[in-house]
């Protein structure tokens, strides 16, 4: 990282530091080329359709061992209990798996997740709403909190992308943390759903140890170090097999 956060740059890149010419704020407005409707708009537009192609791809190309994941925990949902499903890729993996429940609804703040069960006419959707995330596809923040707080669920699944057995699931983005945590308090029971492989690693925002959580449910590369320690810590682990 170079430079101070929220500071300025004192020179533009790649400038001489002299400031911004007149010719240079020409060169820097957004042009319209003629007979092509071409304008920063459609730039951006063109960069947002993307970044949607490129998270359904991931989606799409789930590996197996977040396929096994998301069907254990899938089978912890029974019929007409009210659910909260985190954003990612691997909760999202649950999805296909819930359509056989009756009476169920589901909970999100996951774009994504709500697309995949319109086809679920049966069950009942509710999305959080609030700021939203473009990179993940999701809403954040107080007013995504608010919503959850209003609410009362039997089961609440959390997603992360950093957990270890002394900080516990953190992430790197403070906007996620108070989502994760109202989630987790409107819940009877917690579980965390994340790879192995995330284990280990941290993000500078905590969102709760590993003892907050009922269950951790991630896949069977997991070390037996980390195995003994979530469950001399009092939660039940599960290793999702293929």
């Amino acid at each position: 990282m170079t430079g101070s956060p929220g500071v300025p740059p004192c020179r533009p890149p790649g400038g001489t530091g002299r400031g911004v010419t007149r010719r240079t704020r020409r060169s820097l407005r957004p042009r319209r080329r003629r007979g092509s409707g071409w304008n920063a708009q459609a730039g951006r537009t063109a960069a947002c359709q993307t970044c949607v192609t490129s998270f359904r791809k991931a989606c799409r190309n789930a590996q197996p061992e977040k396929r096994a994941m998301g069907r254990a925990a899938a089978e912890l949902v029974k019929d007409g209990m009210t659910v909260y499903l985190d954003a990612g890729t691997t909760i999202l993996s649950m999805v296909s798996f819930l359509f056989p429940r009756e009476g169920l609804t589901v909970v999100t703040n996951d774009f994504t997740t709500v697309e995949e069960l319109q086809a679920a006419r049966h069950l009942s959707v509710i999305h959080t709403g609030g700021q939203v995330e473009p990179d993940n596809r999701s809403s954040v923040g107080r007013l995504a909190a608010a919503t959850v707080r209003q609410l009362a669920f039997d089961l609440a699944f959390i997603s992360t992308g950093s957990w270890d057995l002394i900080r516990g699931v953190s992430t790197p983005t403070a906007a996620k943390v108070e989502i994760k945590q109202a989630a987790m308090e409107a819940a009877s029971r917690s579980v965390l759903v994340a790879g192995s492989s995330k284990c280990g690693s941290f993000g500078m925002y905590r969102v709760a140890p590993l003892t907050a959580f009922d269950m951790v449910i991630t896949d069977a590369a997991l070390t037996e170090a980390a195995a003994e320690g979530i469950r001399a810590g009092g939660t039940d682990l599960h290793l999702a097999r293929i």
